[in-house]
């Protein structure tokens, strides 16, 4: 028994290591510039930024404090920690699609009055949303179609992708790789 859970472990973390590959790949490539920065422009509130918000080898509270302002849910104002690995991922997508655009953000964090909120109004809305937890976006890119965001989200494996074209953009999440 002890041996075949064993195999199972090892198993999924090698099943896990080969599907995140490309993800840990790019953020290498990310990482060997010293730098990490991000560009908004949140479309419901008009705000626009673009913050630094690792160096050094480190995160930068303050950025990651701004970065949690600009991401907050814009129904209600509440503020939320997003989490660092998300606009990890977001840098590592806009290094795939060679741009500096800024992302266009339609929804960062969601508190759990709004999430229920838009679950009455709408079929799709999870009731464990990630972006309850400021662990997901919905966003679009300028110069970039929604088709090549999607595409460059899913091959790098950084975690769950939606496509939504009728709404105009793209969930991307660091939570399970799932695709939708």
């Amino acid at each position: 028994m002890q041996l075949a859970l064993g195999r199972r472990r090892f198993l999924v973390g090698a099943c896990a290591a080969f599907v995140s590959a490309p993800f840990y790949r790019a953020m290498a490539d990310v990482s060997a510039k010293g730098v990490r920065s991000l560009s908004f422009n949140i479309l419901h509130s008009g705000e626009r930024a673009t913050v630094e918000y690792w160096a050094g080898g480190n995160y930068l509270p303050d950025a990651l404090g701004q970065i949690n302002h600009l991401l907050r849910d814009f129904r209600d104002g509440e503020i939320h920690v997003i989490e660092p690995s998300l606009l990890d991922l977001l840098v590592a997508l806009r290094t795939r699609l060679e741009t500096v655009e800024p992302f266009d953000v339609i929804c960062g964090y969601r508190s759990p009055a709004t999430n229920a909120i838009l679950r009455a109004e709408y079929s799709g809305v999870s009731a464990k949303s990630l972006h309850m937890k400021g662990m997901a976006a919905d966003i679009s890119i300028g110069g970039r179609s929604l088709r090549e965001l999607h595409e460059a989200a899913v091959a790098l494996r950084g975690g769950g992708v939606g496509y939504y074209p009728h709404e105009d953009f793209v969930h991307v999440d660091v939570g399970l790789v799932r695709y939708w």
